[in-house]
């Protein structure tokens, strides 16, 4: 059950990131949902880290950082796989 909360928390992640950041995007939905899985990863090392990855209730917290942390990469390999994909189109 684990990996499917994280692949639906990925997707919603992604989704959310997507929206925020201007522009289009180009990567396609599978990878977006990969990128906001590593971005609730990387959020929540980060938590741990402020030692917020636990608290009573709603952790928001934790839950702005994962955003923030998915907005980054979702950017960083949105641009990637961009670049990727124009170098394949040249060659």
């Amino acid at each position: 059950m684990g990996w499917l909360w994280a692949i639906i928390v990925g997707f919603v992640l992604g989704l959310l990131a997507k929206a925020i950041i201007p522009g289009k995007q180009h990567s396609p939905l599978w990878l977006t949902t990969i990128f906001g899985i590593i971005g609730a990863t990387v959020g929540n090392a980060i938590a741990r880290g402020f030692g917020i990855d636990e608290t009573n209730g709603i952790d928001w917290g934790r839950h702005a950082l994962q955003l923030a942390a998915a907005i980054v990469i979702v950017f960083l390999g949105d641009m990637m796989y961009t670049a990727m994909r124009s170098n394949k189109e040249r060659a």
